[in-house]
């Protein structure tokens, strides 16, 4: 097993491109290149998902290049499977390195799921049972991603639709848990602690206090939908809509806590015209702004 204080030691300061400014940005969607291109809006970062661009040529390997050469970029992962109870795929692992590589992202994300078992691949980011084993699990491949990379990785709390029966770890102490043993950070998504807190009836200011401000990279909003299950109401992470009153409150208390952060508008169905993202990115702005203005004041008052 790989040695995982060592690592963390190792870790301290990752090889990196400059990180992600404190500033919004959004997802990159091929709807909206020549829109970016031509318009050259002004937005702090872009991501795009890895799996999109691990390509050898051709006008999506360009396109990005292009954006590239414009804005800070993150790439986002949803295909490594991290919670899979076997080896990690080395191919695809290989393909995320030379991508990182090529374009020299601020940040590298991952998300705290399964979705590949024995070789099937599911379409679908799936909860882990939060046990001893598992954490041991995803740990491991959580170092052996950043080993890989030469770099520290920020990995995304999922939102769930239910709980397994012998989790015996709550979702943030496994977090913390796996900060612990591989000296990653996290992805905060702030609509997918609602969207859980919903669905499970928790408390999600409860949730987000747990995470340290320091261990927050990066944060996600995006919109989610409600469907009637039997009787009651269950959310779904969609990423189809506009981010909800709830979730902009939720966030804005999470930002006055941890100072101003990365924060991305997550948005990947029914995808609108840009200039509803950049809407959504200009809110999320006036309140990293207010952010950081209390904290000048914070610091003239201690000087």
């Amino acid at each position: 097993m790989t040695n995982l204080a060592h690592t963390a030691h190792r870790l301290a300061s990752p090889i990196s491109a400059a990180s992600l400014p404190a500033q919004s940005g959004i997802g990159l969607k091929a709807q909206h290149y020549k829109d970016i291109h031509d318009r050259n809006p002004d937005i702090g970062w872009l991501e795009v998902h890895s799996e999109n661009y691990m390509c050898a040529g051709g006008p999506t390997k360009a396109w990005l290049n292009a954006m590239r050469d414009r804005y800070p970029l993150s790439l986002h992962g949803v295909g490594l499977s991290l919670g899979s109870a076997g080896p990690l795929d080395k191919t695809h692992l290989k393909r995320l390195v030379e991508l990182e590589r090529r374009i020299e992202p601020g940040s590298v994300s991952e998300h705290l799921s399964w979705s590949i078992a024995d070789g099937i691949y599911l379409n679908d980011l799936i909860a882990l049972p939060y046990t001893e084993e598992a954490l041991e699990i995803f740990s491991t491949h959580v170092v052996e991603m950043q080993d890989a990379l030469k770099r520290r990785v920020l990995i995304e709390n999922p939102s769930s639709y239910l709980r397994y029966e012998h989790s015996v770890i709550s979702e943030p102490e496994f977090l913390l848990n796996v900060i612990d043993k591989s000296d990653c950070a996290v992805l905060l998504d702030v609509n997918n602690v609602y969207v859980s807190a919903m669905n499970h009836g928790f408390d999600p200011i409860a949730y987000v206090d747990q995470i340290p401000a320091d261990a927050i990279g990066e944060i996600h909003l995006g919109g989610h939908s409600e469907v009637a299950f039997d009787d009651r109401i269950l959310r779904i992470d969609d990423h189809g809509s506009q981010v909800c009153d709830a979730v902009w409150a939720l966030y804005e208390h999470v930002i006055k806590r941890t100072g101003p952060k990365p924060t991305l508008i997550e948005w990947d169905s029914n995808i609108p015209e840009l200039d509803v993202l950049l809407d959504e990115a200009a809110k999320a702005d006036r309140i990293l702004a207010r952010a950081s203005a209390t904290e000048e004041v914070r610091h003239a008052a201690l000087v």
